[in-house]
């Protein structure tokens, strides 16, 4: 039978911070959605079971094969979706064959079946593509799409999907929730997807505290987990009512003590009581004060335990919480004007053709469309990455892009120097309080961008574009949501409802784009002839 068994496994990074630690989990043939907040270990858990990382202690036992769906693809200019598919050598040899270049020992290994079988898994997930298809011609959501196509070609006994449905679009989505809905081997599924893991047979939840499996999809898990909090948050109030009680009692019993003895040394020293007594007295003070330390440190060492027990059961987090100044950003300004805009990264071949449209004041404009109908060229453009083939862009206030790679800031800086080089004149209190802010406290502020998770490295962009004195009075996201833990994203969407700039945002996350209070969308036709 397939499974897949984690055996006490630890792993930390190379600075030494403690990612996993003592961790037990056993995944069997169903499909499990695997949750936590950003930077706890769930990528990293991935690429244990897979063997990209090895753990520093413990073991794994795996039975059965993988198919491993990682969180982004950055293809060669060369590469196709045969390579995505490992089969690029076998479509030579048919190729080979096919012209007649061919010997009888390559033909008996020659796959007949394989363009048209690629070309039906590339269909079962929406796309419409083929072996030769170079990667670079399909957008992000494309590829995520072809890669899962990859992930299920060889009908493995475990897929491994590390958000699948990041930037997909709605029919992307769809497609991937159906296909999870009919696999029947095993699946270990790392999404904040809330509609993907309602289709989830059990949830893994990774916190600080280790690894805790819930029967039963999301909703249920939530369910659940509220049950569980409520009732553990009802034992550590009463646990730490005892403890308190356990310090109120002790001080009054050791003041109760004191009285007495002061009472006892005045009496001696009026001279009125015999030796003999005296001593009998001080021996019998004596001990009884050794009993009651005794007791009141057994009591406070009792009181102290169940505390420590009640605490263990809740993990504590610090919630996300972004509080921006004013951008002072007046309600008719014309903030972006665009005037029959014609644009592409191929001028020869332009995706976005003959497009206006103006932004005033602090509208919030939703830009979607489906994947490779010029979203992010869209927004590639208005931050000035290409010139437009035709048409005028005006942007007539400081803005900030936070793309989908986070290509604002520097991954070989740390997160505080990056805060600097963009924030330029704060003070150094300024910086870490601004970061802190994001939760990039004292030594965290201090981590590589390079090393950080995707979730923490959006995390970090949101902390040195919107942490400074004046935000920009535009902001630009692309994709904000798509690294984000669910915790993360409901704490980003209350900062970005106390904003007062515009917002022009590319998601497909309606959630989201209502939460955020979206007035306007812009939609964006596909491209002529091309089935999404």
């Amino acid at each position: 039978m397939t499974s897949i068994t984690l055996s006490r496994i630890c792993w930390a990074t190379p600075d030494g911070h403690v990612v996993l630690n003592d961790l037990d989990l056993n995944f069997g043939q169903e499909r499990t959605g695997l949750v936590g907040r950003n930077g706890i270990g769930k990528s990293t858990l991935l690429k244990i079971i897979t063997g990209e990382l090895q753990p520093l202690a413990g073991g794994i036992r795996a039975n059965g094969t993988f198919g491993l769906l990682k969180q982004s693809v950055q293809p060669d200019e060369r590469e196709t979706v045969a390579d995505l598919f490992g089969v690029a050598r076998a479509l030579a040899l048919l190729r080979r064959a096919e012209a007649g270049a061919a010997d009888a020992e390559e033909l008996a290994d020659a796959d007949w079946t394989l363009a048209d079988r690629i070309i039906a898994a590339l269909g079962r997930v929406g796309l419409d593509a083929g072996p030769d298809t170079r990667l670079t011609e399909l957008s992000g959501g494309q590829r995520t799409r072809a890669s899962l196509a990859a992930a299920v070609f060889a009908a493995p006994d475990f897929l491994l999907l590390d958000e699948p449905t990041n930037n997909l679009d709605r029919p992307g989505r769809e497609a991937v929730i159906a296909l999870l809905a009919g696999w029947r081997a095993g699946a270990i599924v790392v999404s904040h997807d809330r509609e993907l893991l309602d289709r989830m047979d059990a949830i893994v939840e990774l916190t600080s505290l280790g690894a805790t499996r819930y029967g039963g999809n999301w909703t249920r898990y939530r369910e659940r987990k509220a049950t569980e909090l409520e009732a553990a948050q009802q034992d550590l109030a009463h646990a730490e009512t005892q403890a308190a009680e356990v310090r109120r009692k002790t001080q009054r019993a050791a003041e109760q003590k004191d009285r007495w003895d002061a009472a006892g040394s005045r009496k001696a020293a009026q001279g009125d009581m015999p030796r003999i007594l005296l001593g009998t007295r001080k021996s019998n003070a004596e001990a009884s004060r050794g009993a009651g330390a005794k007791l009141a440190d057994r009591q406070r060492a009792e009181a102290q335990a169940a505390l420590a027990s009640a605490r263990s059961r809740i993990e504590i987090l610090r919630d996300l919480s972004v509080a921006l100044p004013s951008t002072g950003l007046p309600p008719n300004r014309t903030v972006l004007r665009l005037d029959g805009v014609t644009a592409g990264h191929d001028p020869g071949d332009p995706v976005i053709r003959d497009l206006s449209f103006t932004i005033e004041g602090p509208e919030r404009v939703a830009i979607v469309g489906p994947n490779g109908s010029g979203k992010t060229t869209l927004v590639t453009l208005i931050a000035g990455g290409i010139p437009p083939v035709r048409g005028t862009v005006s942007v007539a206030v400081d803005f900030a892009l936070l793309d989908q790679r986070v290509g604002i800031l520097e991954p070989a800086a740390s997160i505080l120097d990056n805060f600097r080089r963009l924030n330029p004149g704060e003070t150094d209190n300024a910086c870490r309080a601004a970061l802190a802010r994001f939760l990039f406290r004292a030594d965290a502020a201090l981590q590589q961008v390079g090393t950080l998770s995707g979730g923490q490295t959006l995390r970090a962009g949101l902390a040195c574009v919107l942490g400074g004195t004046r935000p920009p009075a535009l902001l630009i996201l692309d994709e904000p949501t798509n690294h984000l833990d669910i915790e993360s994203i409901e704490a980003m969407e209350a900062g970005l409802r106390s904003y007062d700039g515009a917002i022009l945002l590319v998601s497909h996350d309606e959630a989201f784009m209502t939460n955020i209070g979206i007035v306007r969308r812009l939609d964006l036709a596909p491209p002529d002839g091309q089935r999404m």
